[in-house]
Order: C-alpha cells, then sequence, then structure tokens
C-alpha cells in the first residue's frame, strides 16, 4: 500500500511539475506575445531604432532643458532589480532633510506657484514613470526659458501628454516624462552652443 501511494505522489509531482512549471507558463508566454506582443516586452519605446526606455520605468533627468520625474529610492534611481521605498517613517529626520531640500530647490526654480507634492516624494516602488499634470506644468516655465521657447508652446505640449484615468475611473490624470522629453527634443534644440553640450539622459537611467 505505502508503495503504491509512493507512486502516485511521484507520478502527481511529475505532472503537475511538466503541467504547471512548463507547458502553463509557455502557454501564457506565448498568449502574451500573440495577444499583447507591446505589453509581454515592456512597453519599450525605440528612438532611431534604439530602445531608450520603458513606458512602465521613470529615468532620472538633470539640468534646466528637461522635466524632471519623481525621486526615487530604488537602487541608485529607478532601478529595476531594487524596486522598493525608502521605508523611512515621517519623522525620519533624512527624509526630512531631503524633501525640505528638494522643496527649496523647486521653490526657487518656479515662485509664483506651490511645489507639487509629487515632485519632491518618490513613489511605493521607486519606477513610477509619471507625474502629474501640475507636477509638468510647474515646470514649464524653467524649461521654456533654458530653451527658448514660448511658454504657451510648452504648456500644449504638457497638455498633449495629459493622460486620463485608466477606463474613465482608476488612477489619476498624469504624463510620462519620458514621452515628454522625447517630444520636447522633437520641437528643436536650444541655442547652438546649449545643443553641443546638451546631455541627454534618458536611455541612460543611472544618469543623474
Amino acid at each position: 500500500m505505502l508503495r503504491n501511494e509512493t507512486k502516485i505522489a511521484i507520478r502527481f509531482t511529475l505532472l503537475t511539475t511538466v503541467l504547471l512549471g512548463i507547458l502553463y507558463p509557455l502557454a501564457v508566454t506565448w498568449i502574451g506575445q500573440l495577444a499583447f506582443h507591446h505589453h509581454a516586452d515592456g512597453e519599450l519605446i525605440f528612438s532611431d531604432g534604439q530602445v531608450v526606455g520603458s513606458r512602465l520605468i521613470g529615468q532620472n533627468f538633470s539640468g534646466e532643458l528637461y522635466f524632471h520625474g519623481r525621486p526615487s529610492a530604488a537602487g541608485n534611481g529607478y532601478d529595476a532589480t531594487s524596486s522598493s521605498p525608502s521605508n523611512y517613517a515621517a519623522s525620519n529626520q533624512k527624509l526630512i532633510s531631503r524633501i525640505d531640500g528638494d522643496v527649496a530647490h523647486y521653490a526657487a526654480e518656479n515662485k509664483s506657484q506651490p511645489v507639487p507634492i509629487d515632485l519632491v516624494t518618490a513613489s511605493g516602488s521607486g519606477l513610477d514613470p509619471d507625474i502629474s499634470p501640475a507636477a509638468a506644468m510647474f515646470q514649464v516655465a524653467r524649461v521654456a526659458d533654458a530653451r527658448h521657447l514660448p511658454v504657451a508652446t510648452l504648456r500644449d505640449l504638457v497638455q498633449r501628454h495629459v493622460q486620463g484615468r485608466q477606463f474613465g475611473l482608476l488612477g489619476e490624470e498624469r504624463v510620462n516624462v519620458l514621452l515628454l522629453n522625447m517630444d520636447l527634443d522633437r520641437l528643436g534644440s536650444p541655442s547652438a552652443a546649449k545643443a553641443d553640450s546638451l546631455q541627454r539622459s534618458y536611455g541612460r537611467p543611472e544618469a543623474r
């Protein structure tokens, strides 16, 4: 009796391993590639035939010429292998100092508006690629000045990139920072001198 039960257990283990460990993942992968190829591959974004990022993972942008995303506590910033928040409590002095510094920096950049909260707080994953429309509009004056472009032109650009709530119900309106900055570059380079030293961050998530 015991020998028969052992045989049954072994056969069941082998069967479930083949079904659930091999055939099922292969079937799901095949269906995903067939029906949702772009999503299954990570919603990669291409420029001139090269992968420059993903619609799902943010990147660090520095300098005055680009719109900036949310702070990231994932690794050195937006590291998909180290997705996590800082886990600091709201009373943590290091977190308070970092936020105060970011608020002071953005407040000096645009003295006429209160600093949007998402520009100084990280998301739970540390990978959030989006900012609120208010956070994008807050940065328009700085980017317009750096690129010598009309403020109205950049406001229109931001407005075209505002994505609504999913299914009209879930989440909030948002702006994908990478896609916005890519279209920003398509408007034209700043001055010739600045264009020579222009640092493109997209495609290099580790840059800051």
